[in-house]
């Protein structure tokens, strides 16, 4: 059944992002902005996790999921954003950033399990789980799948709008958002991309087209956020519009000025976001 979201919300205008959010992502795996890095064995694989020290609130811990071709870097201005108030874990997912590279490339389903997998791992109760881009899509199908281990959702820019699903027109849409983004977060997809390797790249994103998520949109029992940016050309209006509808229990943010990393460009505002989506009765913003 098709649900419509109970409204939507948008937030004050995007932030920047210069040259020390820059420092900041590349620093991994140096402790900055009290955050660190750890390696623990995850499903025979060595997974790096970029995390912060954990506040004596007892809040909820919140994990990050990062996009294709790219890593924990650009979700570090998040992750500083978030941790005042909670433990933040972003994890970098096989084959990217600082994770050991499996042979093959992971399609969306065996990267959920990986992260579910690695959960465990942590001992983690309910996490808030916010995936940005085809991190959307692991963090849906393991909230479909393993619903007692998320407790909120975000979803943010979601990938793939069934109206481009091909790589060609996928790939087409990030190229339109490359003019949208701050120029200074091109060295860290330079970084992530090498990383990664391109045919990894290239085959995650031959997965991420074939991946229905509308399937395992309609499966998430948690409250979710869709949030994106209000000039994303990868999720653009009709398609966010669409997703928070799948879900049922979905309100929909949208960030003015922001392109499709709102994540990155717009911490603050998505921080909040995920403040509000973890309050006791979660409400829309004043509108």
């Amino acid at each position: 059944m098709i649900h419509r979201p109970r409204g939507s919300t948008r937030l004050t205008r995007a932030g920047r992002f210069g040259v020390a959010e820059l420092r900041l992502g590349m620093a991994a795996p140096r402790p900055a902005a009290g955050l660190t890095s750890e390696w623990r064995l995850v499903d025979g694989l060595r997974t790096h996790t970029r995390r912060s020290a954990d506040p004596a609130t007892g809040a909820p811990p919140v994990v990050l999921v990062h996009g294709l071709a790219v890593s924990h870097r650009y979700l570090t201005p998040l992750a500083v954003a978030l941790a005042a108030t909670h433990p933040v874990y972003v994890p970098d997912l096989p084959g990217f950033g600082l994770t050991q590279r499996p042979r093959g490339a992971y399609d969306v389903q065996r990267h959920a399990e990986h992260l579910a997998a690695w959960l465990t791992a942590y001992r983690l109760p309910p996490v808030c789980l916010l995936g940005h881009s085809f991190g959307a899509e692991v963090a849906a199908a393991l909230a479909a799948n393993h619903p007692d281990a998320v407790r909120a959702l975000v979803l943010a820019g979601p990938t793939s709008d069934p109206t481009a699903r091909s790589r060609t027109a996928l790939f087409g849409r990030w190229l339109v958002d490359c003019l949208r983004e701050a120029p200074l977060q091109a060295p860290i997809l330079v970084r992530d991309v090498w990383n990664a390797r391109p045919w990894r790249v290239f085959a995650t994103l031959s997965h991420s087209v074939r991946n229905a998520i509308e399937a395992d949109l309609v499966r998430i029992t948690a409250p979710t956020f869709v949030v994106t940016g209000e000039r994303d050309p990868v999720a653009p209006a009709p398609w966010r519009d669409e997703a928070a509808r799948l879900v049922p229990d979905a309100d929909l943010v949208v960030v003015p000025g922001a392109a499709h990393n709102v994540v990155t460009t717009a911490p603050t505002q998505v921080a909040d976001a995920c403040r509000r989506l973890l309050a006791p009765h979660p409400a829309l913003l004043d509108r």
